[in-house]
């Protein structure tokens, strides 16, 4: 899978925000801390998520829609990847009712992503947690 600087940014971006609400996993739980290397690099902690879409790629309306994705590890994301319904029914709880219609229905709304404005934001937006 060939991923654009957008997919990277708003990766980081879900993860991030994966450590900031939780402080690790958002279905399971698992906190994830800082690593410091014995040669004294740090493997931060949301390094250590994947980003997980409940809408997949195809989706283009909602690729890069904060509420298709969370920060998950990597056994999660490769659970629910597996039991489809399972995943649904994960999100939905975890969205609300409410949030995971609209998700839904913007999922199948043909849109025009704009790249460039994107990228933008969830550089703004990635910020604000390293200034916390």
């Amino acid at each position: 899978m060939k991923l654009n600087k957008l997919d990277i940014l708003f990766s980081e971006f879900i993860r991030k925000r994966a450590i900031s609400k939780v402080n690790g996993c958002e279905r399971c739980l698992t906190p994830k801390h800082d690593i410091i290397k014995e040669n004294g690099k740090v493997f931060p902690a949301y390094k250590q998520l994947q980003c997980s879409h409940f809408w997949g790629r195809v989706k283009k309306s909602v690729r890069y829609d904060e509420q298709n994705a969370v920060g998950l590890c990597g056994a999660c994301h490769l659970y629910l990847t597996a039991h489809p319904r399972e995943h649904s029914r994960w999100f939905e709880e975890h969205l609300g009712q409410p949030a995971f219609d609209l998700l839904e229905a913007r999922a199948h709304i043909p849109t025009k992503i704009d790249e460039n404005l994107l990228t933008l934001y969830f550089q703004t937006k990635i910020k604000e947690f390293t200034i916390r």
